[in-house]
């Protein structure tokens, strides 16, 4: 009996442990043992429909910093212009979070003296991987005329191929992932030196599994990245089959690519991105191995692929999908490129300063469509305070993007697509400091150059070349798109009319 009232006291007293939270951390809803706030967590995603739409009611009801715990992992979610500029902007929260999802990913590695591509990594191995990224991405075309030539030669034969395609206007096109192959093929042509042709059919299956990929999670790493023994109970249900099912092939391809470049490699005359990481392992003769080394070129690869088929072409799917629902905006902005370009040749960015209205309801569209409403996660690399809250090491911070791109205070309407927010009554374009899609800090976009220049010359070679309308007889789309690490639209149809 002693031993028995023993027991279930010990056992108590561990259960009242594990439910008592740190001294002075942001206020939240209160834990379970062991699965912490995993159940309210899936039932109100499951009322409200949107992960971004759960850190939205923790913001109304606890304020700007709000602590949760997802199985063992301590969440912190961070909202309002003050809290997120003061997250993004402190060396203390410039890392990434560290759990079994981030290093499934990347061959079980992560942290420590093992650098694991460039999105999800921290420390000097991730600041050297960044400058030798950013170092040779410039040599080989970011930010030169060389990237602006390849973006427009995308644009062209994008252009073309829906001519083909649309017969004229008679044939509705499904355009939510038009953009796919083409914006990936403006990043491929520096880090591996070649393009795909837009019919690509393996190309196409794996943009189709990263998309899919980015569905299947939120940016906290979800079930199995909280309680990764969940892959041996219920692979199926943690996601974890699925996400093997994303990696494997991508690393089938990517480990492909690079044995075609080792093959035909020539030192000291890199043709792209790749040449020159295996151009860098073999200058160092073994030292730093953990550095550069055959896993971090395919975790940088796999980075690049990823990030750089996702947000952009997420992005135009609702640009189009905007111009469908509302043809007034799209006629001003045609108006506006056939004063300025002209009928007789296509859109470059050299006209971009002068097409201010265009570049509005691209600002606009970014802010409205929020394709990653709570940015990429980054990690507490030591205890903090936050706005008077204790931050413990090792905590995942999630930051709000859509806080500040939907905030009714500031911005009034921020439900209604309304492009003249970003223009001043000169009909400029003026910058709003609650206006960060790229993010901002050492952490900003590491591929915002390349961005930017392909939302602008992408949209604005549609649109010179084709009025865009909803075909008969099919309905409207909703600008309610996917849910997961970013927004994605849902599948549309959309008539495309050449113009003369």
């Amino acid at each position: 009996m002693v031993l028995f009232v023993t027991v279930v006291c010990v056992i108590l007293f561990l259960v009242c442990l594990d439910i008592m939270k740190p001294r002075g951390f942001p206020p939240g809803p209160m834990w379970l043992p062991v699965l912490g706030n995993l159940l309210w967590f899936r039932q109100q995603k499951t009322v409200l429909g949107y992960y971004h739409f759960v850190w939205s009611s923790l913001y109304t009801q606890y304020g700007p910093v709000v602590g949760l715990r997802l199985g063992r992992d301590r969440i912190v979610i961070v909202s309002g212009y003050d809290a997120v500029r003061d997250v993004l902007l402190r060396e203390e929260f410039d890392g990434r979070p560290d759990g079994f999802f981030f290093r499934l990913r990347t061959f079980g590695k992560r942290l420590g003296l093992h650098v694991t591509g460039v999105v999800f990594t921290d420390g000097p191995g991730w600041l050297e991987q960044r400058r030798f990224c950013l170092r040779h991405l410039r040599k080989f075309g970011l930010g030169k005329r060389s990237m602006e030539a390849q973006i427009e030669t995308e644009a062209g034969e994008l252009v073309q191929s829906l001519r083909i395609q649309c017969r004229g206007g008679e044939a509705p096109l499904q355009l939510h992932d038009v953009f796919d192959v083409c914006v990936l093929n403006t990043l491929w042509a520096m880090l591996a030196g070649h393009r795909f042709a837009l019919d690509d059919q393996r190309l196409k299956e794996l943009l189709e599994i990263v998309h899919a990929s980015f569905r299947m999670l939120d940016v906290s790493g979800g079930l199995l990245n909280q309680m990764p023994l969940m892959r041996f109970i219920a692979p199926n249900s943690c996601g974890y089959k699925q996400i093997l099912g994303v990696l494997q092939p991508m690393w089938g391809f990517l480990k492909e690519t690079i044995e075609e470049h080792r093959s035909t490699f020539s030192r000291d005359c890199a043709r792209d991105l790749i040449d020159s990481f295996i151009e860098e392992m073999e200058s160092r003769n073994g030292k730093a191995g953990l550095m550069f080394n055959d896993l971090q070129l395919v975790s940088l690869c796999l980075d690049l692929f990823m990030a750089g088929s996702e947000t952009t072409s997420n992005t135009l799917g609702f640009a189009v999908m905007y111009m469908l629902l509302h043809p007034d905006v799209q006629s001003r902005a045609q108006a506006e490129l056939d004063s300025v370009v002209g009928r007789d040749r296509q859109p470059t960015l050299q006209d971009r300063p002068r097409l201010c209205f265009l570049e509005s309801v691209i600002m606009e569209v970014q802010r409205r469509a929020n394709i990653a409403p709570a940015a990429l996660p980054h990690r507490a690399l030591k205890d903090a305070v936050l706005m008077g809250h204790t931050i413990p090491e090792g905590a995942t911070l999630l930051v709000s993007l859509w806080s500040l791109h939907m905030d009714s205070e500031h911005w009034g309407d921020p439900e209604v697509f309304r492009p003249q927010r970003f223009l001043d009554d000169k009909g400029c374009v003026v910058q709003d400091d609650w206006f960060v899609p790229f993010g901002f800090g050492k952490r900003r976009c590491l591929g915002e150059m390349l961005a930017r220049s392909s939302l602008f010359l992408f949209f604005s070679s549609l649109l010179h070349n084709f009025s865009i309308s909803l075909p008969p007889g099919y309905p409207a789309p909703s600008v309610d798109g996917y849910d997961g690490v970013t927004l994605s639209p849902r599948p549309f149809y959309a008539k495309l009319v050449p113009r003369t």
